[in-house]
């Protein structure tokens, strides 16, 4: 039997579909959802909640030549399939696949590649300007979720927007959850009027009783001013009129009838911006996401390799590391963006509910707020995404570096993240981090480091940041005592004479390796744990280049300004010369998505990657094949 999917290439195929069409639609559309990212992983439970606003955008709207841009463009599932982009769908999140996100590169139909939460309105505010700048009139609307409006950002455009007064829809998505429960005094205003049903029950009693007095209709029609009464008769704030928004709803996110009333009110309001008040419910039509939506919210596919589910995450010894600390320290706070399920972070906060802060997509707010911790005897941590740490590089210069406090960025899914992609790659911090004066920047080569590192980050009374990969752990025999590292100190795991590999982080396990296999082609590496890219072991750096004259560094981070740049500067500022040099690391370009193994390979960040780099510096032996 055909799916009515099957029938639509473009938008324009929605439009003269019945009811029941669409409500068929959207349960083929449900199980295209579940079927490809339970094999390829993605963001399940946010893309089944915005099935039916999807098809009621793609009615009232015209796009390409309306604007309409998702915020965070993981909810765009249902908005690739119907936008020309079914055949692929299955590639989705796979190399050459089609991405997990917006992408301009990828669609007409993607205005604006949103992988980081609270940028469309700014986006859509600068679209809308453009427009009426260049005298057009098309739409332009902003889907924003309730977990996105609460950054900082998502409020600074709503500011500016309620001042042009251009004509703007904001579409707010409200289904009470970021990746987690949202959390914060906006989410407590929604919550009122989500709950809430006294306003919409005295709306439609005050429209019934002007419908029946002569010329009732009309007058209703007109009469904003009416409206905004009876919305603050039940509520204690107008948030939005204040913001200088005209506001509809709350709506019925999973009516599309109701849904299309409301955007073809929106459509049609001209004075000014509006917002349209969609409540949703994440994980809509699967009952297991609509029960766990946190768990469902990114899911991991069944293609491709997994990790061996017995071998903790770097994640969770980075919370079993914060627990057994808190435990001992009263002082110690753990601070997260709204990511207490991705950090690991459920039985810390289970255990320690007020010193665990859960400060919402503010990441800008998330350091300035440790900052002001640490000047009160505090000994805050950061935990973050490596991606989601470059929204804060100001407040991590000018809060805590600058005046010297004590602040611990626990820095989860550095380097190659994987399918997530462009967006979401860690590639950048050990660049942009080293740059900053009074931080120390360090990585672990293992799980079991990782634990003595973050405890040397608490007792240092320093800036220090630690950054890990998203993955298992090696497995290794885990210390039962922290241990303090000596800070700016290396450790040399091997010794050889031909040729000197240097290993940041998670890159040393594959210069391991690659030295083993070195040794049976009659090559002797020494290979070095550098634990820390700032302070950089001159010592070390400055003696190697002196005996041994041949280098390999190796990093999963891109390579202008990374750790390799480092040994480099150190072995020129020594005035050592004939040192040949090999660095290995990411280029200067976003790293598409692809599988976390694939795209070490890829890019040589590997044993194999780092023997053919030594085959061709090492002296007489670089014709040598690999096997």
């Amino acid at each position: 039997m055909d799916r009515l999917l099957d029938r639509i290439d473009k938008p324009g195929d929605l439009k003269s579909l019945t009811p029941k069409e669409l409500r068929q639609l959207a349960s083929e559309i449900r199980q295209e959802l579940v079927s490809v990212v339970s094999a390829n992983g993605g963001h399940l439970a946010s893309n089944l909640g915005v099935i039916e606003l999807t098809l009621a955008l793609h009615r009232i709207f015209d796009s390409p030549r309306d604007k309409i841009i998702w915020d965070v463009g993981h909810q765009s599932y249902a908005h690739k399939l119907i936008t020309g982009r079914r055949k692929e769908f299955a590639s989705l999140r796979q190399y050459d696949g089609i991405s997990g996100f917006t992408s301009r590169e990828e669609s007409e139909h993607d205005h604006f590649g949103t992988g980081h939460a609270s940028t469309s309105i700014s986006a859509a505010l600068g679209m809308a300007v453009a427009r009426d700048l260049a005298g057009d009139d098309y739409n332009v609307i902003a889907v924003v979720g309730d977990g996105a409006i609460t950054g900082g950002m998502a409020l600074e455009g709503l500011n500016q927007a309620g001042h042009l007064r251009s004509r703007l829809i904001v579409i707010l998505n409200d289904n009470g959850m970021s990746i987690s429960p949202t959390v914060g005094a906006i989410a407590r205003l929604l919550d009122r009027i989500r709950f809430d049903h006294r306003y919409r029950i005295g709306k439609e009693k005050s429209q019934k009783l002007f419908n029946v007095l002569p010329l009732g209709k009309k007058v209703w029609r007109a009469s904003v001013r009416i409206e905004g009464w009876i919305k603050d008769l039940v509520r204690t704030t107008t948030l939005w009129e204040d913001f200088g928004f005209n506001y509809i709803g709350p709506v019925n996110g999973h009516s599309i009838r109701e849904l299309e009333t409301a955007l073809k009110r929106a459509r049609d309001y001209k004075p000014g911006p509006i917002v349209v008040h969609v409540v949703t419910t994440k994980g809509e039509g699967y009952l297991p996401a609509e029960g766990n939506a946190v768990y469902f919210h990114g899911i991991s596919g069944t293609n491709g390799s997994s990790n061996k589910k017995s071998i903790p995450t770097y994640s969770d010894i980075f919370a079993q590391t914060m627990l057994k600390l808190a435990r001992e320290n009263p002082k110690l706070v753990v601070i997260t963006p709204a990511m207490p399920e991705g950090n690991s972070l459920n039985t810390l906060q289970t255990e320690f509910p007020k010193r665990v802060f859960d400060v919402g997509i503010c990441e800008q707010h998330a350091v300035t707020f440790a900052a002001g911790l640490a000047t009160q005897g505090y000994l805050p941590v950061v935990a973050i995404y490596s991606t989601f740490l470059q929204r804060s590089f100001d407040q991590i210069i000018h809060d805590v570096c600058l005046q010297e406090l004590p602040v611990v960025f626990a820095i989860d899914r550095g380097g190659i993240v994987g399918d997530d992609g462009k967006t979401h790659q860690g590639i950048f911090d050990l660049s942009y981090l080293t740059l900053i004066p009074n931080i120390i920047v360090a990585a672990p080569k293992d799980e079991n480091e990782l634990q003595h590192m973050l405890y040397t980050a608490i007792t240092s009374g320093k800036a220090m940041a630690v950054r890990y990969p998203r993955s298992a752990g090696l497995g290794v025999t885990m210390d039962t005592e922290f241990q303090k590292l000596p800070i700016g100190k290396s450790e040399i795991l091997r010794h050889g004479n031909d040729i000197a590999i240097l290993a940041i982080g998670s890159m040393v396990a594959p210069a391991m390796d690659a030295a083993r296999e070195l040794t049976a082609k009659g090559i002797e590496a020494t290979v070095v744990n550098a634990r820390f890219v700032k302070p950089i072991d001159k010592e070390m750096v400055i003696d190697l280049a002196n005996r041994i004259k041949r280098i390999i560094t190796i990093e999963e981070n891109t390579l202008p300004g990374g750790f390799g740049s480092q040994i480099i500067d150190t072995i020129n500022k020594a005035g050592i010369n004939n040192v040949k040099i090999r660095s290995i690391g990411l280029p200067d370009k976003f790293i598409e998505h692809g599988g976390q193994k694939f795209l070490r390979s890829k890019y040589g960040l590997d044993a194999n990657g780092i023997i053919k780099q030594a085959l061709e510096i090492v002296p007489n032996k670089s014709a040598t094949k690999i096997n």
